[in-house]
């Protein structure tokens, strides 16, 4: 049976990236797909593991040619997601993970209409500008636009399946693992997996 495809966004500084990975650390058979970017890497991002770091004009030729099953632009720079890559590892049976923001999201829903969508939210404003200036990756004009920003992309929840409060970590996890459970129980995936015995049971 194919995998299930999760859509995971939030504001900058929400700490979805922190949670998502933890979730993959620590749940079997479940990975995040590693998204093309234009911009330049961090100290200590890895080429392929953090992300795909590629030219602009290379990004704008695969998107040319169809090649992400969704990109856009975000704080000027370029974000995208192998299509191929996705369908691979579904078809391997693994759960996907895409941690994106929601214009991203809404592409991948209009071509997965089976895909589960989260929507990680931070406990307060305050919380959310600390978090960003706790980072110690952005300057003061940085930081005042990804708060202006961060109002855009937080009216959007309302289009996503789920809400989760980032506010004590630990806690933010065992909901999102909730979430990823139950979907995985849900009657669409378990009649495909439970196909065997639910013939022998109903014979």
């Amino acid at each position: 049976m194919s995998g299930s495809l999760f859509i995971v966004a939030a504001p900058s500084g929400a700490g979805k990236t922190s949670l998502v990975k933890a979730l993959v650390e620590r749940q079997q058979n479940i990975c995040l797909s590693v998204s093309h970017t234009t911009r330049v890497a961090r100290a200590g991002e890895i080429q392929g593991k953090d992300y795909f770091f590629t030219s602009e004009q290379d990004f704008d030729e695969m998107r040319d040619n169809g090649d992400f099953l969704e990109s856009a632009t975000v704080f000027d720079h370029s974000y995208g997601t192998s299509g191929a890559a996705v369908h691979s590892q579904l078809a391997q049976g693994n759960d996907v993970i895409l941690e994106i923001d929601w214009q991203g999201a809404e592409q991948v829903r209009r071509n997965f209409k089976d895909s589960t969508s989260i929507f990680i939210l931070p406990p307060s404003k305050q919380a959310l500008e600390q978090r960003l200036r706790g980072r110690g990756q952005d300057d003061e004009a940085v930081i005042e636009r990804r708060m202006r920003d961060a109002e855009n992309e937080m009216s959007h929840y309302v289009e996503f399946d789920y809400l989760l409060v980032n506010d004590e970590f630990e806690q933010a996890l065992s909901d999102l693992m909730a979430i990823i459970s139950a979907r995985r129980h849900s009657m669409t995936v378990q009649t495909q997996v439970q196909a065997a015995l639910l013939i022998e049971l109903l014979a």
